[in-house]
């Protein structure tokens, strides 16, 4: 990870990780987990080093970043609502396994239509059964909706996606010739102070990554569409947050996001390649608006290749790139067998908030603007290509010292919150302001 961040610099020894567990998979997620945080506590710490002259002790902690790529709240009092959609999930088809991803209405809308059947989960396990995976998963594609045929590797490996993946890098990251005119200097107790982050991510990683800039001092102010909602997630990703709702299909929405955007030093965002261009927002546009932004993007499927707009989240990757038949297969189950957590997601999330401090590390002395792309697909790849993990292996949920005091009073109840996963000497995570629901605040900085 610390190599996907380019320039050949060596791995800092300042870094200590403590605590045990594994997550049980056979993948070594814990260790996947620990490590991403480590990175971004690296990159917190490095900036630190280039702004005062001495680089701070990183410290993580193994459990609790584990934790934290699952849930890190436990409601004190209430729920949390179901995760997923009804219909949402693996089905059974005549050659095969396919995922169908239905939680947001238009996506349902989609898969519904080209099975042509009510939402009835019987009524889609039936039509799912006559269908061959990559037909059902182009076809739903092509409506707007999100579905993904479980490939082995092997099979992704040999797919024109699968081996365009393969080529990327971790993090493709560049210095832009654009100049700001005014400097940014980070603080030693709180590195991110009067840092303007715009947040135009949804599920997962983005939020994940803008959350960790939140907890190092950043302002970072999400927007939203007018309809959206995350209910599951959101009490998990907003601590820390601003959110705020802008219809960007309205001309005067879209001069409003302009002005934010002016306003802002990094602008982290999730929407397809294709899709800002589509808004006026391209990357020239976004230069010209902001010079020497800090800009940082993810896709599910990477930059390149045929699927490079196709839209994707975490379990889908996980059917389309191996792990989930890997799962099956080596453990001998009898349908897809995912990770434990979306730790495509939150991997990704954690390199997207590195390389953001290492642009922001790249222009203390420059001033100069800063692009770095990831994907979930070429995530997958790390984690994959890493050591194994242990399937057998058991892992407590939250309680008692894991912990922090006092309670959390979100906007949907009180939360038990767990420690933040990392220290950074001289400059602790934490959060100002608890989760908040979308849409809560009012669209300015």
């Amino acid at each position: 990870m610390w190599q996907g961040l380019g320039d050949g610099r060596r791995l800092p020894e300042s870094i200590a990780f403590e605590g045990s567990g594994d997550l049980p998979s056979i993948f070594a997620v814990s260790d996947f987990a620990a490590a991403a945080v480590g990175l971004a506590g690296l990159a917190v710490a490095e900036l630190i080093g280039h702004a005062f002259g001495e680089c701070p002790v990183v410290r993580v902690n193994r459990r609790l970043a584990s934790l934290w790529f699952g849930f890190s709240i436990t409601p004190e009092g209430w729920s949390l609502p179901t995760p997923w959609d009804p219909i949402a999930g693996d089905y059974a088809a005549a050659d095969g396994w396919i995922r169908l991803h239905t939680n947001a209405p238009h996506h349902r809308e989609a898969a519904l239509a080209v099975l042509r059947v009510p939402a009835e989960k019987t009524e889609v396990e039936r039509a799912v059964a006559g269908w061959k995976i990559e037909e059902l998963e182009a076809a739903v594609i092509e409506r707007g909706g999100c579905a993904a045929a479980m490939r082995s590797r092997e099979a992704w490996q040999r797919h024109p996606q699968g081996a365009k993946v393969r080529e990327e890098p971790l993090i493709a990251h560049r210095q832009m010739p654009d100049v700001d005119t005014v400097a940014w200097r980070p603080s030693r107790a709180r590195p991110l102070a009067g840092l303007r982050v715009l947040d135009l991510t949804r599920v997962l990683a983005g939020p994940v990554a803008t959350r960790f800039l939140a907890g190092f001092g950043a302002e970072v102010l999400r927007i939203d569409p007018p309809d959206w909602d995350e209910p599951v997630v959101v009490p998990e990703v907003t601590l820390g947050k601003r959110c705020a709702r802008l219809d960007l299909k309205e001309p005067g929405a879209r001069g409003h996001l302009q002005r934010l955007l002016a306003g802002s030093h990094v602008l982290v965002h999730g929407y397809r390649a294709d899709a800002l261009e589509a808004l006026g927002l391209g990357a020239e546009a976004r230069r010209e608006i902001r010079p020497g932004l800090v800009d940082v993007c993810l896709d599910a499927y990477g930059w390149s290749g045929p699927w490079c707009n196709r839209r994707g989240f975490d379990s889908l990757v996980q059917m389309s790139c191996g792990i989930a038949e890997a799962g099956m297969r080596r453990l001998g189950r009898s349908r897809p067998t995912p990770l434990p957590v979306q730790a495509l997601d939150q991997a990704t999330g954690y390199l997207m908030a590195a390389a953001a401090v290492r642009g922001l590390t790249e222009r203390l002395g420059s001033r100069r603007g800063y692009e770095a792309r990831t994907s979930l697909a070429r995530t997958a790849e790390l984690l994959m290509d890493g050591p194994a993990g242990r399937a057998d292996s058991t892992f407590a949920p939250a309680s008692g010292d894991d912990w922090s005091a006092p309670l959390e009073h979100t906007s949907f109840g009180p939360v038990h919150r767990a420690q933040a996963p990392l220290a950074v000497a001289g400059a602790a995570m934490h959060w100002e302001r608890p989760a908040t629901a979308l849409g809560s605040s009012p669209a300015q900085w």
